[in-house]
């Protein structure tokens, strides 16, 4: 059983990090081995985001007027998922899913643009490429006209040239 004062900083911490976030993921991890959650935390460090397991209860009273709307439907074990960047934590989570074949993990919903949103629209973020791949084809877009265009050019200089 928890201490009355370590309950309120486990509360206080939570609070710091959902406030200091951009976007949050609450995560189902039931089933998730030791090992497999130190290389989920590890992978997402790398990817910028923050992982936090607590109790709903305590969760529950740290999201208390955080965001607009109801707070999702937490089922299971819940931990979340909380960066700076509005895509990072659920795309990271995904990421992750994807991945790693057979572990357990679940997205529930979150919170993303100060709204509690439920788990379709985390999805949904989930599934935009990050910055650099949206960037690498719009490049690509670029160039394929241009390109097409300067050998449809040279074809009419060879066709005039004869």
């Amino acid at each position: 059983m928890l201490l009355k004062s370590k309950k309120e900083e486990i509360i206080k911490d939570l609070e710091g990090a959902v406030k200091g976030s951009k976007s949050v993921v609450f995560v189902n991890f039931h089933g998730l081995k030791v090992s497999d959650e130190t290389v989920l935390r590890r992978e997402l460090r790398t990817g910028g985001v923050g992982y936090k397991v607590s109790r709903k209860t305590l969760l529950g009273r740290a999201l208390k007027g955080k965001a607009e709307g109801e707070v999702p439907k937490l089922d299971g074990e819940v931990a979340i998922a909380y960066s700076k960047d509005e895509i990072a934590s659920p795309r990271e989570i995904y990421n992750f899913q994807k991945t790693h074949k057979g572990i357990v993990l679940s997205i529930l919903g979150g919170i993303f643009e100060g709204k509690f949103v439920g788990k379709d629209r985390m999805m949904e973020l989930a599934m935009i490429p990050s910055k650099e791949v949206l960037l690498s084809k719009l490049a690509f877009l670029l160039k394929s006209p241009m390109q097409r265009l300067a050998i449809a050019v040279g074809e009419v200089g060879k066709v005039k040239g004869k």
